[in-house]
């Protein structure tokens, strides 16, 4: 690779994991620690800068990586399962390496050889990529202002972006932009680039701490060579977009786990029955007991699903051809709106059985419901639930893009 690129091979050798089973345990390892500060760092807006260097550091950013690259490329279903993990125990850090993974599917799909070698060994080294993608002020979330211009060898990009997750982060600024003829292009840049401003101004009332904040570019320069076609990803079947979207499902789901166990603790511990229900403790509540249940029914609905739709994006992987990629597409879909929904369900019912008492600033059970409310709004499934029907009614594939 070029040398700008050569700038950003700074950092050291990540744990290889060398399984399946080995990922999903050190997921759980890390989380029962991150859960610890997850309150807090929500309270105090405290990011998670030592969390994301363990996480690096532990190997889970490279389990997507393939095997001919050194990695183990594990199911999607056990990257959703990794991701709901995380996203229990807190769910900024589960959120952060979304773009990170949806970046490497991209770079599988169309990345040459020489930046499928190089970009690969770097998140096998540890590295983080954040994203540069979506905009404000476009006609619609799809349209983006910022342009790659050549320049010599090389290329140029100015424009701004908004809800850059994980930029703070980052080791590499994936920046997505249209070129002269209008086509998507995803460009590597090392984070400290000259030209790159990051801005920390993320600031709605949930998932406060995943850095979402603004990236400014003025004409950045990149090299050729570390320009990925992006357009290509959507040009003919793929699973791009399915990827990304069974971690944004994942997210939900470990937010609606982490409702359902925070409820089932202040119910048995702290709640008292309601005056009617003619029982001396809270959790002796039929009607409590029957709404624990349903939640139960709907996160376990919730989990096979997700498996489901993990699978089929593994067989289209595998075998990518039109047919496997739609049933990936409407998999991963279905998922999606059934995680939506229970996440905000869930979140909403701890209140319903908890009463007044927890809605006490101090003990800021509220973080759930705001984060389950600002993740689910990132793209809506009113329109998943209009594609499948259109699929299944009327023939219509679904479109190709990085929101299905």
């Amino acid at each position: 690779m070029s040398s700008v690129t050569r700038l950003a091979e700074h950092q050291d050798t990540a744990h290889r994991i060398a399984s399946e089973e080995e990922a999903l345990a050190v997921a759980r390892t890390l989380a029962a620690d991150f859960a610890s500060g997850a309150s807090r760092r929500d309270y105090e807006r405290a990011l998670p800068h030592t969390e994301l260097d363990r996480l690096s550091a532990s190997g889970l950013l490279a389990i997507t990586v393939p095997a001919e690259y050194g990695g183990i490329d594990v199911s999607n279903a056990v990257l959703a399962e990794v991701t709901a993990i995380l996203s229990e125990a807190d769910s900024s850090i589960g959120q952060i390496p979304q773009n990170h993974f949806y970046i490497l599917e991209a770079l599988r799909h169309d990345g040459s050889e020489a930046q499928k070698r190089f970009y690969f060994g770097r998140a096998l080294a540890g590295d983080r990529f954040g994203n540069a993608l979506s905009e404000v002020g476009t006609k619609t979330v799809g349209d983006y202002n910022t342009r790659i211009t050549r320049d010599g060898a090389g290329f140029r990009i100015n424009g701004r972006k908004f809800y850059s997750t994980g930029v703070l982060f980052a080791h590499w600024v994936a920046i997505f932009a249209l070129d002269e003829e209008g086509l998507l292009t995803m460009s590597f840049a090392p984070r400290e680039t000259e030209g790159i401003e990051i801005v920390d101004d993320w600031d709605g009332f949930g998932q406060r701490t995943t850095g979402s904040g603004t990236t400014i570019l003025r004409d950045v320069y990149v090299p050729a060579d570390a320009v990925v076609p992006h357009q290509k990803g959507f040009e003919r079947p793929g699973t791009i977009g399915s990827v990304g979207q069974i971690i944004h499902a994942a997210i939900d789901l470990g937010i609606a786990r982490a409702a359902l166990k925070e409820t089932i603790g202040y119910v048995r511990d702290r709640a008292r029955p309601w005056t009617d229900s003619g029982v001396e403790r809270a959790a002796d509540d039929p009607l409590t007991i029957a709404r624990i249940g349903e939640l139960a029914i709907r996160v376990e609905a919730a989990e096979a699903t997700l498996e489901r739709a993990g699978r089929k994006v593994d067989q289209a992987q595998v075998n990518l051809d039109a047919e496997n990629a739609v049933a990936a597409t409407l998999a991963v879909a279905a998922a999606k709106v059934l995680t939506t929904e229970l996440a905000i369900d869930a979140t909403n019912v701890l209140f319903e059985l908890a009463g007044t008492s927890a809605t006490r600033r101090g003990l800021n059970l509220e973080r759930h419901w705001r984060n389950a409310r600002t993740h689910t709004l990132h793209d809506p499934v009113r329109w998943k639930y209009h594609v499948v029907g259109n699929y299944h009614l009327n023939g219509v594939t679904p479109p190709r893009s990085g929101a299905l």
